[in-house]
C-alpha cells in the first residue's frame, strides 16, 4: 500500500494529486526549482525537495534527479502529473528500477503511444514523409508531449523548412526530445477525446467523450464532458477505438485517446499516456476521483466490470496569464487575488500575492462547472468567470466569457478554427465606463480618511487620470458639505473599498482594490496615472520594446547595426513560459540599434531594437511585431 508520494510536477496538477493524497492519508512531497521554492505546490505539500536551477531543462525535466530526491524524501511512489516527464518511458523505468511506485502506465504502453509517429503506426497509420503542394494545408507536430507546444500549421511549401525548425526548438525545450512529424491538417474539425481507465486484471473502462474544440495555438482553453451532438453510434465508435488502442499496449492507469472529428467520421490523432488537463469534467460527469483511481490501479486494486454511470454536463475553462488581444502574449506579475464564487470548481497552482513568472507555462487555474445540462453548465461557469476576482497579470477572463456565451458555442456548432473566426469580436474592449470616476471617489476617501476628513467649503472640482483599455480617461469630481459629487450621477455611498452610484435612476455598486498604482473596479482593471508624465520615459521612433518578460534565444543570421531590413522579416526570437515568440521588424528600413545578445533575459519594455524606416516604405508601428500563429511560422 502506498504511504507517501512524490509528483514530479509543480503548479496546479501537483496540487490537484496532493489534495486528493491527503484525503486517502499518503504523505505528499513536492519538488521545486529555485523560481519554484515558495510556489503553492511546495508549500502545500508535507515535504518538498529542491532541484537546483530554474529552467524546466535544469529541474523538472531531469529525471535523474527526482528520482533521487524520490529515495532521499522517503517516498515510495512517484506521480508524474501531466506535462515534463509525464510521457517519459526512460523516466518511468528509473522510477521502477529504483524500487518506486509508477502511478502511470507501463514504460513499452508508454513508448508505444507516447511517440505520437509509432502510435499512428500502430492504429495502421503513417506521417507523411515527402509534402507535396497537393498535401497542403499540413500540420507540423512534436512526437512528445503535448499542450500546443511544438505544432506549425503550414499553408506554403516556401514556409515548411521554418515551421520544422521553430516546432523542434520549441519540443527540445518543452519536452527534450526534438523530434517532429507532419501529418494532413483536416480544417473545420473538432477536437474529440475518450478518457480511458484500465486496471492491472485486464478491465478498461471508456469514460465518455470530451470536446476540445476551442483552442488557441493548439492549446486547449474550453473542455466539456460529455462531447455535445455526435451521434450514439460515433460515440460507440470512438469508445471502440480508444478501447482497442488501449489493449493494443496493454495499458494500465488513466490515458486519453483523441481523434479529429469531421461530420461522422473520426480520424485518430494520438493517445496520452497520462491524465490531461481537462480530467476534472470527466469526475464531475462520472462522479470519479481519477486520481484516486490511479492510486488504486497502481496499487493492484480490480476495476468494476463497468464504470459509473453518466449524469449531467461539465465545462472547464482554463484561465491563462496572457492577453489575448496582444497576439496571446503571456503576462508576469504579482496575483494578488484569485477567488470564485461558490458553486464551481478552482483548481489553481497559485496563492494569493505569488509572482507569475516567466519559466512555466501561463496557466493560473481551471474554473469547472457541473449541472444537469449542457445549457445550465454554460451559464454556471461563465457567471462564475464574470464574478471572479483576478487581481494581477492581464487574463483571458473576458474572453472565456464571451467564448461561453457566444451563439457557435452555446448551439454546439464550434470546431478548432472558433478563434480564427472570432478573435477579434471577442476581444473588442468593453470597460466599464464610470470604473475611473469609481477608482478615483475610492481614491478621495482614503486619502480623507488618512489626512482628516474635507474641509468645511465647497472645493474647486478635482482630476484623476487612469488608463483604462489602452486608453486614457480624465474624470472629475468635487468635495462639498454633504460629501463627494460628480456630474451625472448621485454619489450613495464613497468608501475606500466601495462606491455606490444612482446611474439613471439604478443603483450601481464599485467594489474597488488598489496595489499600487493598479486599481481594480468590480473586474475592470485601471493604472492610475501621474499628474504630469515622465519626460525619461521615452523612446526613439523606431524602437522596438519587449512585449513580454523572456530570454533571447535566437536573433537573425547575420543581423547587425547597420543592416538593411524589410518590414515583417524576422530580427529575434524571445522563448516565454515555453513558447517562442518571434520579433519582426514593423517597417521597411535599417536596423540602427540592437542592444541585445543571445541568451540575455529581458523584461517588459527591454529595448529589443531600432528600425529606422525608408521614407517613403511603410508607416512604422510603435510596438515590435510578435508572431506565434502557425499559420505565419
Amino acid at each position: 500500500m502506498i504511504t507517501s508520494l512524490l509528483v514530479a510536477n509543480r503548479g496546479e496538477i501537483a496540487c490537484r494529486i496532493f489534495r486528493t493524497c491527503r484525503d486517502l492519508g499518503i504523505r505528499t512531497i513536492a519538488v521545486h526549482s529555485d523560481a519554484d521554492e515558495n510556489a503553492l505546490h511546495a508549500r502545500v505539500a508535507d515535504e518538498a525537495v529542491r532541484l537546483p536551477g530554474d529552467t524546466p531543462a535544469e529541474t523538472y525535466l531531469r529525471g535523474e534527479e527526482i528520482v533521487k530526491a524520490a529515495l532521499a524524501a522517503g517516498a515510495d511512489a512517484v506521480h508524474p502529473g501531466y506535462g515534463f516527464l509525464s510521457e517519459n518511458a526512460d523516466f518511468a523505468r528509473a522510477v521502477l528500477d529504483a524500487g518506486l511506485v509508477w502511478i502511470g502506465p507501463p514504460p513499452d504502453a508508454i513508448e508505444a503511444m507516447a511517440s505520437k509517429t509509432r502510435a499512428k503506426r500502430l492504429m495502421g497509420l503513417a506521417p507523411l514523409e515527402q509534402v507535396t503542394e497537393s498535401d497542403l494545408p499540413v500540420l507540423v507536430k512534436a512526437a512528445a508531449g503535448g499542450g500546443g507546444r511544438g505544432m506549425r500549421i503550414v499553408h506554403r511549401l516556401d514556409d515548411l523548412d521554418a515551421a520544422l525548425e521553430g516546432a523542434r526548438a520549441e519540443a527540445a525545450s518543452a519536452f527534450g526530445d526534438g523530434e517532429v512529424f507532419v501529418e494532413p491538417y483536416v480544417e473545420g474539425g473538432r477536437h474529440v477525446e475518450v478518457q480511458i481507465l484500465a486496471d492491472t486484471h485486464g478491465t478498461v473502462w471508456a469514460l465518455g467523450t470530451r470536446d476540445c474544440s476551442l483552442q488557441r495555438r493548439h492549446q486547449k482553453v474550453i473542455e466539456e464532458a460529455p462531447a455535445p451532438g455526435l451521434s450514439e453510434q460515433l460515440t460507440d465508435e470512438l469508445h471502440t477505438l480508444a478501447v482497442r488502442a488501449a489493449r493494443a499496449v496493454s495499458y494500465v492507469g488513466a490515458g486519453t485517446v483523441e481523434f479529429l472529428v469531421a461530420g461522422d467520421r473520426a480520424h485518430f490523432l494520438e493517445m496520452n499516456t497520462r491524465l490531461q488537463v481537462e480530467h476534472p469534467v470527466t469526475e464531475a460527469v462520472f462522479g470519479l476521483d481519477l486520481v484516486a483511481e490511479q492510486i488504486r490501479v497502481a496499487e493492484g486494486h480490480p476495476l468494476e466490470n463497468d464504470p459509473p454511470r453518466a449524469r449531467g454536463h461539465a465545462i472547464e475553462a482554463r484561465l491563462y496569464a496572457e492577453d489575448p488581444a496582444a497576439d496571446w502574449a503571456p503576462q508576469t506579475g504579482t496575483l494578488h487575488r484569485l477567488a470564485v464564487p461558490d458553486g464551481v470548481r478552482l483548481d489553481t497552482g497559485y496563492g494569493d500575492g505569488d509572482d507569475i513568472g516567466v519559466h512555466y507555462d501561463p496557466m493560473l487555474a481551471k474554473v469547472i462547472a457541473h449541472a444537469p445540462t449542457r445549457a445550465e453548465a454554460v451559464r454556471r461557469l461563465s457567471g462564475a468567470l464574470e464574478r471572479a476576482t483576478l487581481h494581477g497579470p492581464a487574463t483571458n477572463r473576458d474572453l472565456l466569457v464571451r467564448s461561453l456565451r457566444h451563439k457557435e458555442f452555446t448551439s454546439a456548432g464550434m470546431d478548432t478554427g472558433f478563434y480564427d473566426r472570432h478573435l477579434d469580436d471577442l476581444t473588442t474592449p468593453a470597460p466599464d465606463p464610470y470604473a475611473p470616476l469609481a477608482a478615483a471617489l475610492a481614491d478621495a476617501r482614503t486619502r480623507t480618511s488618512r489626512f482628516g476628513g474635507f474641509r468645511n467649503l465647497p472645493s474647486q472640482p478635482q482630476t484623476k487620470r487612469y488608463a483604462m483599455a489602452g486608453e486614457e480617461h480624465e474624470v472629475r469630481y468635487r468635495h462639498t458639505r454633504a460629501g463627494l459629487a460628480a456630474d451625472g450621477v448621485r454619489v450613495v455611498t464613497a468608501t475606500p473599498d466601495l462606491v455606490v452610484l444612482e446611474i439613471d435612476g439604478v443603483q450601481r455598486k464599485f467594489e474597488v482594490a488598489r496595489y499600487g498604482a493598479q486599481v481594480y473596479v468590480n473586474t475592470t482593471p485601471l493604472t492610475a496615472l501621474p499628474r504630469f508624465p515622465d519626460p525619461t520615459a521615452q523612446h526613439a521612433p523606431g524602437s522596438l520594446l519587449a512585449p513580454m518578460p523572456g530570454t533571447v534565444v535566437k536573433i537573425a543570421e547575420g543581423l547587425t547595426e547597420g543592416a538593411p531590413v524589410e518590414a515583417g522579416q524576422p530580427l529575434l526570437w524571445l522563448e516565454a513560459m515555453k513558447m517562442q515568440h518571434r520579433i519582426t521588424a514593423p517597417a521597411t528600413g535599417t536596423l540602427t540599434d540592437l542592444p541585445v545578445a543571445m541568451g540575455q533575459q529581458v523584461t517588459v519594455g527591454t529595448l529589443l531594437a531600432v528600425v529606422v524606416p525608408t521614407q517613403g516604405r511603410g508607416e512604422l508601428r510603435d510596438q515590435p511585431q510578435t508572431t506565434r500563429s502557425p499559420k505565419e511560422s
